[in-house]
């Protein structure tokens, strides 16, 4: 597999997609990519043109970013038989927003089985934000409001493990709700067997074959049942996570 997995698409005071950049452009051209076919469902925006209009919207936004790295865009929402664009795609970027919504989308469309298989045939699979949650077994571990309900909560299980993007070491000051480590245990705890990553912003897996490294500026923090929490830097291999759960 060649998966990008991405935490989050803009650090605070940044343009749209500056801080992955570089990765995202070394990631394509290591396999000479030139058109990304682009999946925009996780992108909800007020349209009084509806949901279409949202689609659009998140098109242009993704599309100027990669037209400035010398790679071509287009959206599967454009495709008359989106199953069929997704078995001739070079490549296939899956974009954040809800989390919920984007895996409704994938199951109706039929796209997330499709998807899975292309991305195992071994064709470039990026994701930031919800697009990373989606190559995990299930959503369970986003952070998103479950604004609708898809047919179940399984993905596409190209890593065997959880993620939780934007991962939060503490909550914000004022706030007396559960922090992000406590809703992890939770699901560790219905869920013994499954580790989460803990993906802080500003960095991302890179997983090239049977190989997975962090990459970024900041290290990510790995749950397992039974044990303490574990720190990696950036630049660690953390390939042992892609071997199958037991």
């Amino acid at each position: 597999m060649k998966l990008l997995l991405i935490s989050n698409s803009t650090n605070y005071g940044e343009e749209y997609l500056q801080w992955p950049k570089s990765f995202i452009l070394d990631f394509l051209n290591t396999f000479n990519v030139k058109k990304v076919l682009f999946v925009p469902y996780a992108g909800i925006s007020l349209s009084p043109l509806g949901l279409n209009e949202s689609y659009n919207a998140y098109e242009k936004k993704v599309k100027e970013v990669f037209i400035s790295m010398g790679f071509e865009i287009y959206s599967i929402h454009h495709q008359t038989h989106p199953i069929k664009a997704v078995m001739e795609a070079e490549a296939i970027a899956v974009g954040g927003g809800n989390t919920f919504h984007l895996v409704y989308c994938m199951q109706k469309l039929g796209i997330m089985s499709a998807i899975r298989e292309r991305a195992l045939d071994g064709i470039p699979y990026l994701g930031w934000s919800a697009g990373s949650n989606v190559a995990c077994p299930s959503l369970m571990t986003t952070n998103d409001m479950p604004i609708i309900q898809p047919p179940d909560f399984e993905c596409m299980n190209l890593v065997p493990f959880q993620i939780n993007p934007h991962y939060l070491d503490k909550n914000p000051e004022g706030h007396g709700g559960e922090t992000r480590e406590a809703r992890i245990e939770e699901f560790l705890i219905l869920h013994p067997q499954m580790p989460v990553v803990g993906l802080r912003e500003a960095s991302l897996l890179e997983v090239i074959e049977k190989k997975m490294v962090l990459k970024g500026s900041r290290a990510m923090r790995l749950f397992q049942f039974g044990h303490s929490p574990r720190e990696f830097a950036p630049g660690s291999d953390i390939s042992h996570l892609l071997k199958p759960i037991n």
